[in-house]
């Protein structure tokens, strides 16, 4: 798979999980070629995935050069011009379309201009190219600023017709549209705020259908509502938090990728205490807290301290985002108490009769009612089945900072969320045994990184602690641990090395990991093997130990050929 648009994760390896999300769109975007599809909007706040998520599946869709051409844009918050914002809406889609058919990946990062895109359609003959160019010149200069936004946001779709193709049209940050998009030069005025509703028909396209972002919900929701009505984008949240399984696998990625060592104990806290939310965990794992240390209990629990409750930090800036759009609108200890109470009792909704006697608040109903409201507008809660229900987000990691900023203001006393970290733990390992225990249980999913991380983390050890049949009994003193490691044959094929660990003593282990449930037989060995000669051909001054890890265990032959060839065996991870 390649990635033309550079995705704003950053690594692409850096995007984990989220299986059930892609196999939903997964279907859906099958359905666009058979014109079943109706455009959606993704619904969920920042730092939730939104943007990564609809990201890859441009580059996917790119990548497969399918019956269906993607074309993706960010609807940045700056302020623009309107005709300005025509020409550029316009360049990206014709750029990302000439670059879907041409195989061209830098038109999508550095779109063509007007004049490029004019002569690549009178080269290839295409009129509608040449045509939407010229009256882009025309309306400009006449003042005819509708047209021109016009024909830009018209252009997937009528050409979806003129070419009988299909496009899909990805909007980032949709209700961006109603803010920074001006009708005059110096912004003076207002801006646009109806400029959603050029999408008014659009969004029915079955031929184009829309998929677009909204960072805040209510506000996105009651734009849509206004100017696209009721039911033309279908509604679909996306939950921050990955499962459990997956919040893991981000923490050894991000580990690996940050190069920030853990151990699988402290890899198991970070998840359980980030709530497998990959943006908390990736905000750990470069967190600029002076004391971090990701290999010890205390280090994990004061990083991610710090990251709740010092205003410096980068969750913290992210959400104070959030919480000040609330409070410059209503800056007072009772909306705060409601928040509060909403955000930590978000198992159920409250209505404003149950919140002025739970709260005992010294307000009238009506205005309670106002305030919260005013609440669900600034997005941090949310409304329930009646207009008088309402409930906090379903979100921990909110609930922890607003604790933090409020609530010793609010109850008095300030949180220790250390020390409730600590008992979070001790519940934990009470409950399961022991962290090791809830390793053993995960090994099936993540022996690789678990097998990975023993080797980074344990000072010296001889091969034979993890693997038996080993003949080099030398004790390693490991000074690098790769993951996927690509070595390439004569022919120019490659080929992966699951994990390869460099020793100071000039030794290097390379293992291959399967986790089948089933055993290992001898060919599956066999292939083994010629990466592992491969590999000591290419560095033929180091001594190297090869070993498996199969979950599933070897057949009779496997073992005789691993013994034959010196290869260290081992059914499960022994020492964590």
């Amino acid at each position: 798979m390649k990635y033309p648009l550079q995705e704003k994760i950053g690594n692409p390896d850096l995007l984990v999980g989220r299986e059930k999300e892609f196999k939903n769109f997964g279907k859906w975007i099958a359905n666009i070629p058979k014109k079943l599809s109706k455009s959606r909007v993704i619904l969920a706040r920042r730092k939730s995935g939104k943007t990564a998520f609809v990201q890859r599946i441009f580059n996917r869709l790119w990548s497969e050069n399918g019956d269906v051409i993607p074309f993706y844009f960010d609807i940045a918050e700056n302020e623009i011009w309107y005709p300005n914002f025509a020409v550029k809406y316009f360049r990206a889609f014709a750029s990302q379309y000439i670059s879907f058919l041409e195989r061209e990946e830098t038109y999508i990062n550095k779109p063509l201009s007007l004049e490029e895109i004019r002569e690549y359609g009178l080269a290839k003959s295409l009129k509608y190219l040449v045509d939407d160019v010229d009256s882009f010149s025309r309306d400009k200069d006449m003042g005819f600023h509708d047209s021109m936004w016009e024909t830009a946001c018209a252009a997937p779709h009528s050409y979806a017709a003129i070419l009988d193709k299909r496009f899909l049209v990805i909007l980032d940050e949709f209700q961006n549209l109603a803010r920074y998009v001006y009708p005059d030069q110096h912004y003076q005025t207002g801006p646009i705020k109806s400029l959603p509703g050029s999408f008014h028909s659009l969004s029915e396209s079955k031929i184009a259908p829309m998929l677009v972002t909204g960072s805040y919900v209510s506000w996105l929701i009651d734009i849509a509502g206004k100017y696209l009505q009721a039911g033309r984008l279908s509604e679909w949240y996306m939950n921050p938090y990955l499962t459990p399984g997956e919040g893991m696998q981000a923490v050894y990625r991000y580990a690996e990728e940050y190069n920030e060592p853990v151990t699988n104990e402290t890899a198991l806290l970070i998840n359980q205490l980030c709530m497998s939310d990959p943006f908390f965990i990736s905000c750990v794992m470069q967190s600029n807290y002076d004391d971090k240390d990701m290999t010890t209990e205390e280090g994990v629990i004061s990083t991610f301290d710090y990251e709740i409750t010092d205003r410096r930090s980068y969750l913290s800036k992210t959400w104070n985002e959030y919480i000040q759009l609330t409070l410059h609108k209503i800056n007072d200890k009772y909306a705060k108490s409601m928040l509060l109470h909403l955000s930590k009792h978000s198992d159920r909704y409250w209505t404003h009769k149950d919140i002025k006697r739970e709260l005992q608040i010294d307000l009238d109903l009506d205005e309670i009612h106002k305030k919260l409201l005013l609440l669900v507008e600034a997005d941090v809660i949310e409304w329930g089945k009646s207009d008088i229900q309402f409930r906090g987000l379903q979100d921990g990691t909110l609930n922890l900072i607003l604790r933090s900023r409020f609530e010793e203001e609010i109850k008095g006393f300030a949180p220790d969320l250390k020390q409730e970290a600590h008992e979070k733990i001790r519940k934990l390992e009470k409950e399961n045994k022991s962290l090791r225990g809830m390793l053993n249980n995960l090994s099936g999913q993540f022996a690789e990184y678990q097998l990975a991380t023993a080797f980074r983390t344990k000072k010296r050890f001889a091969l034979s602690e993890y693997f038996s049949g080993v003949r080099d009994n030398a004790r390693l003193n490991i000074t690098s641990v790769k993951q996927r490691v690509l070595i390439q044959r004569e022919n120019g094929k490659n080929m992966e090395l699951d994990i390869v660990a460099e020793s100071g003593c000039g030794r290097v282990v390379v293992v291959e990991v399967k986790k089948w449930k089933t055993k290992i037989g001898k060919n599956i060995v066999e292939d083994f093997v010629e990466k592992a000669d491969l590999y000591s051909e290419q560095f033929h001054d180091k001594i190297i130990l090869p070993a498996f890890l199969s979950l599933g265990g070897f057949t009779g032959e496997a073992v005789q050929l691993c013994e034959d060839r010196g290869i260290g065996t081992a059914e499960c991870i022994e020492h964590f």
